[in-house]
């Protein structure tokens, strides 16, 4: 049913935790399943530094949680908002169909985070102080 990637990805997943000095943070959930994922970004130099998750849910939900921090650190800001849920399921060798809206709360989750970081941005650069 799930491939050796989603299996690897839920037992040994990357970048768990939180990121103290976040500078973007997207939490988002899916109430029909009960997975919520949050997630932290550290931009620095439009580029995403570093990021990590805490995912409540499925191994499915891990696993593309865990895939999609890999996809997208050391890319630019602009590059990982275009990570798509297909190219979520696709690093991982596919999700069966049922599972597939967990890859949608990944790439929402960095969609989330990502437009928190430019709220704050525009916030700090529209501060005087």
């Amino acid at each position: 049913m799930y491939s050796k990637k989603v299996i690897e990805h839920f037992q040994n997943p990357r970048n768990v935790g939180e990121i103290e000095d976040a500078n973007g943070v997207g939490t988002v959930g899916n109430p029909s399943c009960g997975d919520i994922m949050k997630m932290y970004i550290k931009v620095e130099d439009g580029v995403i530094a570093d990021i990590k998750f805490q995912t409540f849910g499925c191994g499915a939900a891990i696993a593309t949680s865990s895939i999609t921090t890999e996809l997208v650190k050391g890319k630019t800001v602009e590059e990982a908002e275009k990570l798509t849920r297909d190219a979520v399921a696709e690093a991982l060798d596919g999700l069966p169909p049922i599972k597939m809206h967990c890859s949608n709360l990944a790439a929402d989750a960095l969609r989330a985070a990502i437009a928190d970081y430019r709220s704050r941005l525009k916030v700090s650069q529209n501060d005087p102080a």
